[in-house]
C-alpha cells in the first residue's frame, strides 16, 4: 500500500460495462491510486480490459488481503442490493446505488455488515455531487426551495435497466429540462415541480418482440419510469449506433431564497457532461480514496456522500488544499 512515502491505494474494479471502463480511465488519472484488477461474472479469458488484469468475481474472495477498497459498478436494480451488503463483510466499498426513493434501505442493509470495515454508497453526480450542493445550500439559506432540472442527455441508470427488459435489445433514456419551469422558478413563480423534467426512451427491439408489452413493462419499472412523463420511442439498431452511441448528460441545482423579506437569492450549480459514466466514475474514483482513508482512522461503517469531509476527496494534503483552495 505505499511506494517510498506515499500512500497507494489498491483499487478494483466490479463489471466492466460503461463505468467500469470510465473508473479504470480515472483511475490512471491519480498520482496515489494503482488498479489491482477487474472482477466479472463472464469468463475473464473473453474480456479485453485494456491490459488490466481480469480475475471471476466467484473468487473474489480469495484477493481481500490485496485489494484496500473496491469500486462496484454494477446495477442498482439487480447487483448492488445483494452485492454491496455482501462484499462489505470483507473489503472497504464503494458503490453508486441510484434509487432515491429507497437509498436509505439500501445504507441499511449494507450498514448491518459493515462491522470493521466502511463503505460509502450513492456515490456518483445525483445522488452524491448534487446531493452535497443541495445540503449546503439548504444550509446556508434555509428560508427557500430547491429543484433539479435533468438534462438534456442520457441517463444511465434508466438507460440499463430498460435494456434488461424481456424484448429489449438495448435502450438509451434521454432527460430533458422544462426550461418554461426553470424560468419560473428562478423568479419566485409557482410550478408544477412534476414536469421539471421529461424524458424519451429510445428502444431497439429484439426480433419478435411485442411493442405493446415492452412499452407496459419499461412504464412499470419502479424508481425509474413509473408515473414518470417518458415517451417510448422504438428505432433500428442502426440509428440507434449512428445517434446515440455517446452518454452525454447535463442538470441544474437551483435554490431560490430570501435573507430578509426584501431580499432575493438565486444559486444555480450546473453541470454539461460529454460521459455521463464518466463523470460518475471519476466521482467513485475519488470516494474510494476517502473510503481508505476513513477505515485508516477506523471510521468504518456506512456512509454516502453527505458524510464525507471534503479533504478526504484529495490525493493532496492539507497544507496544499489551504494554500491552493482557500
Amino acid at each position: 500500500m505505499k511506494e517510498g512515502d506515499r500512500l497507494m491505494i489498491n483499487v478494483a474494479i466490479i463489471g466492466y460495462g460503461t463505468l467500469g471502463k470510465g473508473v479504470q480511465q480515472a483511475i490512471s488519472k491519480q498520482n496515489d491510486m494503482e488498479l489491482f484488477g477487474v472482477f466479472t461474472k463472464r469468463d475473464p479469458k473473453s474480456l479485453d480490459a485494456q491490459g488490466a488484469d481480469v480475475y471471476a468475481y466467484e473468487h473474489i474472495l480469495d484477493y481481500k488481503n490485496d485489494i484496500d477498497v473496491l469500486i462496484h459498478c454494477g446495477s442498482s436494480e439487480f447487483d448492488l442490493p445483494t452485492q454491496t451488503p455482501e462484499l462489505v463483510k470483507n473489503f472497504n466499498i464503494v458503490d453508486s446505488y441510484d434509487q432515491h426513493a429507497i437509498i436509505a434501505k439500501h445504507i441499511d442493509a449494507v450498514g448491518i455488515n459493515a462491522m470493521d470495515k466502511t463503505a460509502i454508497v450513492s456515490v456518483g453526480w445525483d445522488p452524491g455531487f448534487f446531493s452535497m450542493t443541495k445540503t449546503v445550500l439548504d444550509a446556508i439559506l434555509p428560508d427557500g426551495e430547491t429543484q433539479g432540472f435533468f438534462g438534456p442527455g442520457i441517463s444511465q441508470g434508466p438507460s440499463n435497466v430498460a435494456s434488461s427488459i424481456e424484448g429489449v435489445k438495448v435502450a438509451r433514456n434521454y432527460s430533458f429540462p422544462n426550461e418554461d419551469n426553470l424560468k419560473k422558478f428562478k423568479n419566485f413563480e409557482p410550478i408544477d415541480v412534476s414536469e421539471n423534467t421529461s424524458k424519451i426512451c429510445y428502444v431497439v427491439l429484439e426480433e419478435g418482440a411485442d411493442k405493446e408489452k415492452v412499452t407496459e413493462d419499461i412504464m412499470n419499472i419502479e424508481h425509474y419510469f413509473k408515473g414518470s412523463n417518458t415517451e417510448i420511442k422504438f428505432i433500428s439498431k442502426e440509428t440507434m449506433e449512428r445517434e446515440h452511441s455517446e452518454w452525454p448528460q447535463g442538470g441544474r441545482i437551483v435554490r431560490i431564497a430570501k435573507t430578509s423579506d426584501a431580499i432575493k437569492h438565486v444559486i444555480e450549480v450546473s453541470i454539461d457532461l460529454d460521459s455521463n459514466p464518466e463523470f460518475t466514475a471519476a466521482n467513485l474514483v475519488a470516494y474510494a480514496r476517502a473510503c481508505v482513508k476513513m477505515n485508516q482512522r477506523s471510521i468504518t461503517g456506512v456512509y454516502t456522500a453527505l458524510d464525507v469531509r471534503p479533504s478526504d476527496l484529495s490525493s493532496k494534503s492539507r497544507a496544499q488544499l489551504i494554500e491552493e483552495m482557500l
